[in-house]
């Protein structure tokens, strides 16, 4: 098994991380092109990718969201541009966090850090999980809604369960970012970005949610209040 797997054009930026993540006892592998990262994930198992936006031939968004249709690895992905639209299309695809380039490799490490030990805990066999019409497949990773599957993958899929085995409660935003992204360096705004993708895919009517609801200055509830 690949621990981390780079896809990176810039041949001397992907050496350095490369370099760094070895020296930090890592297995790596490194690739110039999402076509080729795409090909070596049909073949090779890997704990998480590193992953450039802006690559030749298949960019990194298109590549994302590639490998989101078949596998829920864990994405960093790695860009130059650090405006808000390119990060939430990012975590809309299904990446799990954004680092801006010049990359600071030390930040880069904890987050790698930070995401190999939450995507290790969660996957870990639960029971059947289930809410109204929304149920989990925690051994598959898998969403579904009226029986039918529902694409909620990465930190969107890690908060939903962590939000239906504390249904009821009072989730405080410092613990869900605790739980959800644990030691990880995110934006403050992304916690509300994923509350309210969920809810365009859970609930009926989105702008009145019934199903995740908002706890002023506090956080959110999962479910009936109990």
């Amino acid at each position: 098994m690949t621990d981390i797997l780079i896809i990176e054009d810039d041949e001397e930026l992907r050496g350095l991380l490369a370099d760094f993540m070895e020296a930090e006892g890592y297995l790596v592998v490194g690739l110039e092109t999402a076509e080729e990262g795409i090909s070596f994930l049909e073949h090779d198992l890997v704990r998480i990718i590193l992953l450039d936006l802006m690559l030749p031939g298949i960019d990194g968004f298109t590549a994302c969201s590639t490998i989101r249709e078949h596998k829920d690895i864990p994405i960093i992905m790695m860009s130059a541009r650090g405006d808000d639209e390119s990060k939430l299309t990012g975590y809309k695809l299904g990446a799990d966090d954004y680092i801006e380039k010049p990359v600071s490799v030390p930040i880069l490490s904890a987050k790698v850090k930070a995401l190999l030990h939450r995507s290790e805990t969660v996957s870990k066999d639960r029971e059947l999980l289930s809410y109204g019409n929304i149920t989990i497949d925690t051994d598959k990773r898998q969403v579904s809604r009226d029986g039918k599957p529902c694409e909620i993958r990465g930190k969107m899929y890690d908060l939903l369960l962590y939000m239906m085995e504390n249904k009821g409660r009072l989730l405080y935003k410092d613990e869900l970012y605790d739980a959800v992204w644990g030691d990880a360096f995110v934006e403050q705004a992304t916690l509300n970005v994923h509350i309210r993708w969920l809810r365009e895919k859970l609930e009926d009517e989105p702008e009145s949610p019934k199903i995740i609801k908002t706890v002023w200055r506090k956080g959110f509830i999962f479910g009936e209040d109990s």
